[in-house]
C-alpha cells in the first residue's frame, strides 16, 4: 500500500489515526495522532509509543490475529487526565497487510457517566437519612411507645419534619430536571423584576422578621422589564434571600439592589443586576468555586437544620443560564456575602 496515499487519506480525517505495518513500525500518523503521542513517531515500533500493556496487547493481536480489537488509553496532562476508546482495524491492502489504529475521545462521557454515579449516590444519601429516622419511629410506634402519649406526639413532630425533608428534596430535584429540560429555550416573555423581587421579600417578610433580619431593598422603585420566565426566577430570588436571611442573617441586615447597567461587558448589552447581600459570617475563598454544584453544602448539619436540600444554587445557576444572565457569587470570611443576578434587558 503506498504510504503516500495512505498519509494523505489519514490526514483528512479529525480523529487521531495511525497506520501500522505488518513488523509493528508505525507508517504514518496524522497531525491529531502527533499532537496525541508526540513527535517524530512515525518509523518508530509501536510498543516504544504506545506503552499502556492493555492498548498493546490489543494491537498486538490484530496485527497476529486479523480481528478488530478495542482497548482503553488514559493520556494525563497538565490540565486534566484524558480517556480514549482505542481500536485496532486490520487493513489488507497491496503487497503489505497493517494495522490502522484510529483513538475516539470519550473523556467527556467518562465524566458524565461519573456525574450521574455522583448524583444517585447524593440522592441515595440524602433520602437514606430520613428515611431510616422514619422507619424507625414507626417500629418505636408500634412497640414501646404505643401507649405513651408524650413520647407519642415527640415522635410524630420529628416524623413530620424527616418527611418534609424528603418532599422538598423531591421538589427540588423536580424542579432541577424542568429546569436543564428548558435550559436551551429562552424565555420570551417581559417581566417586571422589580415587582417579581418585591413580591418575593414580602413573602418572605415573616422569615426575616422571625430571625430578626430586616431586609432592605433600593432600586426597585419604577418598573424594570426584562425578558424573563416570571416563575423561573420568583424562584431564583425567593432561594437567593430567604438563603441570606438564613445563613447570612447574624448581621441582622440583608440588601437587596436593583441596578440598571447601559453597557454590561460580559453580557455585551444593557442588563439588569439584583445584589442580595448579608453581613454574615461569609464564606471561605475555597467554597466559592463549588457553591453551585448538587449537594455540595459549606456546612452540612446546619444546612439540613434549616432544612436545605443543597440543590438551590445549583437550581439558581441554570435558571440564570437559561435566560443568558450570569450567576456571581462574592464573599470574605467574616464580612458577609453578594450573590449578585445579572440578566440582559434585551
Amino acid at each position: 500500500m503506498r504510504s503516500d496515499l495512505v498519509k494523505s487519506i489519514l490526514g483528512g480525517l479529525p480523529q487521531p489515526l495511525v497506520f501500522l505495518a505488518a513488523d509493528g513500525r508505525i507508517l504514518a500518523a496524522n497531525a491529531p495522532a502527533v499532537e496525541l503521542l508526540g513527535p517524530a513517531i512515525e518509523g518508530r515500533h509501536y510498543v516504544t509509543v504506545l506503552r499502556q500493556p492493555a492498548l498493546l496487547d490489543a494491537i498486538e493481536g490484530t496485527l497476529r490475529h486479523r480481528q478488530p480489537a478495542s482497548a482503553r488509553y488514559l493520556v494525563s496532562g497538565t490540565a486534566r487526565e484524558s480517556v480514549w476508546k482505542v481500536l485496532a482495524a486490520p487493513v489488507e491492502g497491496e503487497g503489505e497487510a497493517g494495522v490502522l489504529v484510529s483513538f475516539l475521545d470519550t473523556t467527556d462521557l467518562e465524566q458524565a457517566g461519573q456525574m450521574r454515579r455522583d448524583f444517585v449516590a447524593n440522592v441515595s444519601h440524602e433520602l437514606r437519612t430520613p428515611l431510616t429516622a422514619l422507619l424507625g419511629f414507626i417500629e418505636t410506634l408500634k412497640g414501646a411507645a404505643r401507649d405513651d402519649a408524650p413520647a407519642r406526639d415527640r415522635f410524630l413532630g420529628i416524623m413530620e419534619r424527616e418527611a418534609g425533608r424528603m418532599n422538598r428534596l423531591v421538589r427540588d430535584l423536580l424542579s432541577l430536571s424542568r429546569v436543564e429540560a428548558d435550559e436551551r429555550v429562552r424565555p420570551t416573555e417581559r417581566v417586571d423584576l422589580a415587582a417579581l423581587v418585591l413580591s418575593c421579600v414580602t413573602a418572605l417578610r415573616p422569615v426575616a422578621d422571625a430571625a430578626g433580619v430586616t431586609v432592605e431593598v433600593t432600586g426597585a422603585e419604577a418598573p424594570v422589564s426584562v425578558p424573563g420566565d416570571p416563575d423561573q426566577l420568583t424562584q431564583v430570588f425567593h432561594n437567593l434571600i430567604e438563603n441570606a436571611v438564613k445563613y447570612g442573617g447574624a448581621g441582622g441586615h440583608v440588601g437587596v439592589a436593583l441596578t440598571r447597567e447601559p453597557r454590561d461587558i460580559s453580557l455585551r448589552g444593557p442588563a439588569v443586576r439584583v445584589d442580595v447581600t448579608d453581613r454574615g459570617e461569609g464564606i471561605d475563598a475555597i467554597h466559592l468555586p463549588r457553591l453551585t454544584e448538587r449537594f455540595y453544602r459549606v456546612d452540612s448539619h446546619r444546612s439540613r437544620e434549616q432544612g436545605g436540600t443543597g440543590l438551590g444554587l445549583a437550581i439558581v445557576k441554570h435558571i440564570v443560564n437559561r435566560h443568558r444572565g450570569r450567576f456571581r457569587i462574592e464573599s470574605e470570611r467574616g464580612k458577609g456575602s453578594r450573590f449578585s443576578v445579572i440578566l440582559p434587558e434585551g
